[in-house]
């Protein structure tokens, strides 16, 4: 048994045990916490599949930035089951078109990902290099990309909005 295959086995067991930890705790704050244990598990993982850029997006991304914002958002809110709003049928009736996009995009990105993995299987071809993923980015899904970056804006003027005490 290498070191490569222990490392996989701790970095396995860790990630599924915080990933337990995550969703059978009470507080908010600690279920965060171990999602970031989560993501620095997985972030061991890519390293150990040779893809040092999508661990460090992973840890700068979403152990830095995105749980920054779930901490935020945890803080911020009253999580007192007794004054929790009723949920509106229209904001209902938008969930479920949003998880049915985005269940369409998943759909589509597993249709194309067939071609890619077997070329990734064969050794051929450039995948998986920063350059290239930097060129289909902001070649082929520059305008998705922009989108993305206006939806992130908009959150944080959300963030600031929702943290400001009205007088």
């Amino acid at each position: 048994m290498g070191l490569t295959q222990i490392l996989f086995w701790l970095l396995s067991a860790l990630a599924v045990a915080s990933a337990l930890m995550v969703i059978t705790r009470k507080n908010p704050v600690h279920s965060v916490l171990y999602l970031v244990v989560t993501f620095f598990a997985i972030s061991g993982h890519y390293i150990l599949l040779n893809a040092q850029f999508l661990a460090v997006v992973n840890i700068i991304v979403y152990a830095g930035a995105i749980m920054v914002l779930f901490l935020f958002v945890v803080m911020l809110m009253n999580l007192n089951a007794n004054s929790e709003p009723q949920k509106n049928k229209l904001l209902q009736f938008a969930g479920v078109i949003s998880g049915g996009s985005l269940f369409l995009v998943l759909i589509a990105a597993l249709i194309k990902s067939k071609e890619v993995s077997s070329a990734v299987e064969m050794q051929t071809g450039n995948y998986g290099l920063v350059k290239n993923l930097g060129q289909v980015l902001f070649k082929d899904y520059v305008l998705p990309f922009e989108i993305s970056s206006v939806l992130f804006l908009s959150a944080m003027i959300g963030a600031v909005v929702i943290s400001k005490k009205e007088h």
